[in-house]
């Protein structure tokens, strides 16, 4: 499926060419506007990837529009490195929620609406990738941006320890609002667009119910570590992503000890 370029009416994507995999494709860069409107809504500038920057400015200002304001959905680097520059290059200020990413502009929080220029966009807190991550609804064109809380192929990796209780909490929050919303979209931060959004999120909320339960297998067969579980329930792994996988299972198992399927501090240094 075709990614750069893709979207809706008011969003269009702008594919950065970072591949990789724990990027996938390469970091979704979304631009927002209303039909027939100049200003315009930057979700996640991306890397510091000089002509992947000026690309994006370029493709607004042929638009006849300007950036208003760019947005990120977590601080993770591969999405907010190139904030700075794209800032020197629209003027556009940067919100986020970590203080030491704004650009001259303020936090982000959850509930908020955001208007441009005839534009809506609410804020969503969708922790769990990471603490500070942020989905963002487009009610206009039924869509939700997810960032990397949901990717268009593959699963998320819950960068933080704790972050498993608040990754469910976040999934089960979208799937509601899905089905309340009629959402029929996802626009992910990687991967292509996902237009079967509720069997997505079942998906994702199923797969960690069944890592989960592959975990306390694991740990109840004697694996007693995060390498040694990844090496029984992520068997064949590629070693570029192992990082990753041990990060994933350290979460679970905090997660599984704090609802007592597994005895405490299995995996902590």
């Amino acid at each position: 499926m075709r990614i750069d370029g893709s979207g809706t009416l008011r969003a269009n994507c702008v594919l950065c060419p970072n591949p990789g995999p724990m990027t996938l494709d390469g970091t979704n860069t979304w631009v927002l506007r209303e039909p027939g409107s100049r200003g315009v809504v930057v979700v996640d500038p991306g890397p510091h990837d000089e002509r992947h920057l000026e690309r994006v400015a370029r493709t607004v200002q042929e638009q006849g529009a300007q950036v208003a304001v760019a947005l990120l959905s977590h601080h993770h680097g591969d999405h907010s490195d190139g904030a700075r520059y794209f800032t020197e290059l629209t003027g556009a200020p940067v919100r986020a929620v970590d203080p030491a990413l704004r650009i001259e502009g303020e936090g982000l929080t959850d509930g908020e609406v955001i208007e441009v220029d005839g534009l809506e966009l609410r804020v969503l807190a969708t922790p769990g990738h990471t603490a500070d991550s942020l989905s963002f609804h487009l009610p206009a064109d039924d869509v939700v941006l997810t960032g990397d809380t949901v990717l268009g192929t593959g699963t998320t990796v819950i960068a933080d320890e704790d972050g498993l209780s608040a990754y469910m909490e976040s999934l089960y929050r979208l799937r509601d609002l899905v089905v309340t919303a009629d959402v029929r979209a996802l626009l992910p931060g990687h991967g292509p667009i996902c237009t079967e959004p509720l069997a997505k999120l079942t998906e994702y909320i199923d797969h960690r119910e069944s890592r989960l339960a592959q975990v306390t297998d694991a740990v109840r067969a004697g694996a007693d570590t995060p390498e040694r579980i990844v090496a029984r329930v992520y068997a064949g792994i590629d070693d570029a992503v192992r990082p990753a996988a041990e990060a994933s299972v350290r979460a679970q198992l905090r997660y599984l000890a704090k609802r007592g399927d597994i005895p405490a501090g299995l995996g902590q240094d």
